[in-house]
């Protein structure tokens, strides 16, 4: 009886044994990487518009990596493998390149579906590892939008304005813009009625060569429309001007104006005045960029009225608009830039009014601006104010025609009291004097 007790503990320790090694080994190898259980990842959007001209791009990812995927076609009446691969080395990204399939010229279909499968080579699930699968709707739109140019300005000058009012049809339009060169694009914004848009546009001073302005529609399908847009250009002669540099100047006004930008001031004397002249100019400018492009609304215009814009009063004029400064210290050329606005000089401290009806967008200080305000004035249009001395307005405040604003001063870099007057359209700056100009403004906008 004893030894049947004594049999029969030896068997269940020998088959807890067994049990608990089994367990060690199982969760041995549920842990290994090799064993790894996450599906593969595929990205790609739930529903993708496709031109059946252009190629789609899915992407696979998987940690143990890709051993096999396949694409298939599904519509009403066919049912198409589109891509099918078997790697026999580790791919742990996988970028696929999914061609349309070969449709007859009748093909009338708009609604099908891509049925993507993964599989990773991990050694789970005896050995033939995880598979991820996902369905994507397709909507396929083969037709380009209708983008037309309804009216626009006849001329354009160098540094200059002009308006374009379009006409663009497209059920699944994703973008549509003016684009200057290729270069530069200008926003559109709805305009009177349905489909119909509207962009003020500029040639920006420092693009030398006038080569196409566009109306550009893109559809979610990437089918492109390109329009051209009929001006007729007026070139600008650009003025010149030498401005004698001090080591006095560099030491207590550039230095200053890279301190109040928080930059940080190199100690050689021609070196700061370049750091202030070139880096934070154009750090100054990208912000002027910036500032006019977000602000620029998206509701609908059903009326643009707006007045000449008026000089400082009592002022004279001591710098104009396209003007290339050449920077001289000792006898030398250090650098270059380009002014872009109008100096207007009168008695220290004078009072600036608004000349249109706007929003203050920007106010604060801004590098070799100095005190700076820009007011929006709609329709991508807006006045910038620089080296102002105290401001009488805030953020957010709605301004109307006259209304005090500021005072001029001598912040930023700057020889003295004065007001840099500056027109903005989407941010790009462009010749002010235009913009003071009744007829101009009855005429081409």
């Amino acid at each position: 009886m004893r030894f049947k007790e004594r049999g029969s503990s030896r068997f269940k320790v020998i088959f807890l044994l067994i049990i608990f090694i089994s367990a060690i080994g199982a969760g041995y190898v549920y842990f290994l990487p090799a064993f790894e259980q996450n599906k593969p990842v595929i990205s790609a959007d739930e529903q993708i518009y496709w031109n059946l001209k252009s190629p789609l791009t899915i992407h696979l990812d998987d940690e143990s990596g890709i051993k096999y995927y396949k694409v298939v076609f599904k519509d009403a009446h066919k049912e198409v493998v589109l891509n099918q691969e078997m790697f026999t080395d580790i791919q742990k990204s996988v970028v696929i390149n999914v061609n349309p399939p070969k449709l007859d010229m009748f093909y009338k279909g708009t609604n099908s579906k891509l049925f993507i499968e993964a599989v990773d080579n991990s050694k789970w699930n005896l050995l033939d590892g995880n598979k991820a699968t996902k369905s994507i709707n397709i909507k396929i739109d083969t037709r380009k939008p209708v983008a037309n140019v309804l009216e626009n300005s006849r001329y354009i000058q160098r540094g200059g304005s002009a308006v374009v009012v379009v006409n663009i049809k497209d059920d699944n339009l994703k973008d549509a813009y003016i684009s200057f060169n290729n270069k530069k694009r200008f926003k559109l914004q709805p305009f009177y009625k349905k489909n119909h848009y509207v962009a003020l546009i500029a040639w920006p001073v420092d693009f030398e060569s006038f080569k196409r302005v566009n109306l550009v529609a893109i559809d979610k399908a990437n089918n492109k429309t390109i329009t051209k847009v009929p001006l007729y250009i007026q070139n600008k002669k650009i003025r010149t001007d030498k401005i004698k540099l001090t080591k006095r100047f560099i030491r207590n006004i550039s230095a200053s104006v890279l301190e109040q930008s928080f930059e940080p001031v190199p100690t050689d004397i021609k070196d700061i005045f370049l750091k202030s002249n070139k880096e934070l100019r154009k750090k100054n400018v990208n912000t002027i960029l910036t500032v006019g492009e977000n602000f620029l609304q998206n509701n609908m215009i059903e009326n643009f009225e707006i007045k000449p814009f008026k000089r400082l009063r009592g002022s004279k004029e001591v710098a104009g608009f396209a003007q290339i400064r050449h920077y001289y210290l000792e006898g030398e050329k250090i650098d270059e830039a380009w002014h872009l606005g109008i100096d207007w000089a009168s008695v220290k401290k004078a009072p600036i009014y608004s000349s249109n009806d706007g929003v203050v967008v920007f106010n604060e200080y801004l590098g070799l601006y100095g005190n700076t305000i820009i007011i929006d004035h709609g329709m991508g249009l807006g006045s910038l104010y620089a080296h102002t001395s105290t401001q009488s307005i805030e953020i957010g405040e709605q301004v109307s025609r006259d209304q005090k604003i500021a005072n001029t001063g001598a912040t930023g870099a700057v020889f003295g009291d004065h007001l840099h007057f500056g027109i903005l359209i989407q941010g790009v700056e462009v010749n002010p004097v235009e913009w003071m100009d009744r007829n101009w403004i009855k005429i081409h906008i």
